[in-house]
């Protein structure tokens, strides 16, 4: 090879070299670069259950309470700040939030999951099935069972939180557990569709069909008084007609008592 050729080999190989070195650091300096803030992606994980809050609130809790975040690298955004800004909200139960490779702030939602309704004449509230109050949504209301009347519970319509009195506590869950009662029967889901409660915590069940309303006491023997209702049903009312009685107690261990 002559001279000359290997003189023109050698400058191609160094620029060659140069361009690789170039394209390398351009790269390293791309890659050390700091991700920025694409935007905001929000699941509401049980959007088909509950529709407490939308993907447009959390957007709009964030630009109110967190400030811009949209354009900021993806490593300054504090993401714990963020979870306690949507976790603020009554009807979240639990958010997480993340960012990944695309620049996107992630959110995902779970909702509280309302058990019952508590009606009282200064507004309502909902409890979850922990004995968590949290007040109505102006945007949407869950179908669940609704209880009225004299409430024992100290908690106002703006409540949330869990009680701090031991003994509101104990029938709020004792509470919880007849309507859970209720809804895990084929028999009694659909067939009560008011409680009232009077005086003292006790509690009057207003079935779908006929004039009975049943005296149910205390929230206590659940499944011993939903016996004895059954009763009624398959025994008396064959014989007496279904709007005989006005009033049947079980509250009484041992005893239906018709009026």
């Amino acid at each position: 090879m002559s001279k000359t050729a290997r003189h023109i080999i050698n400058i191609v190989s160094a620029v060659l070299l140069t361009a690789v070195l170039t394209a390398g650091y351009i790269s390293g300096v791309s890659c050390r670069a700091p991700l920025k803030c694409t935007g905001l992606n929000v699941v509401i994980k049980d959007s088909s259950a509950n529709r407490f809050v939308t993907k447009a609130d959390i957007e709009r809790f964030l630009n109110r309470e967190y400030g811009e975040y949209a354009g900021k690298p993806l490593d300054s955004l504090d993401l714990t700040k963020v979870e306690k800004i949507v976790d603020s909200r009554s009807a979240v139960y639990k958010s997480e939030a993340f960012t990944t490779r695309d620049g996107k702030l992630n959110i995902t939602v779970t909702q509280r999951t309302p058990v019952v309704r508590f009606q009282k004449s200064d507004g309502g509230f909902y409890a979850d099935a922990e004995g968590f109050l949290f007040p109505l949504q102006s945007s949407y209301a869950s179908r669940v069972q609704v209880i009225d009347g004299d409430i024992p519970l100290k908690a106002n319509s703006g409540y949330k939180g869990e009680l701090s009195d031991p003994k509101e506590k104990e029938w709020l869950m004792k509470v919880l557990n007849v309507v859970n009662y209720m809804e895990s029967s084929k028999l009694w889901r659909d067939k009560i569709v008011q409680i009232t409660v009077s005086d003292g915590g006790e509690l009057s069940l207003v079935p779908r069909i006929g004039q009975e309303v049943f005296l149910f006491g205390q929230p206590d023997d659940i499944e011993d008084k939903f016996r004895k209702m059954e009763m009624y049903y398959r025994n008396i009312v064959p014989e007496k007609g279904a709007s005989h009685y006005t009033r049947v107690s079980v509250e009484y261990e041992g005893q239906i008592v018709c009026r």
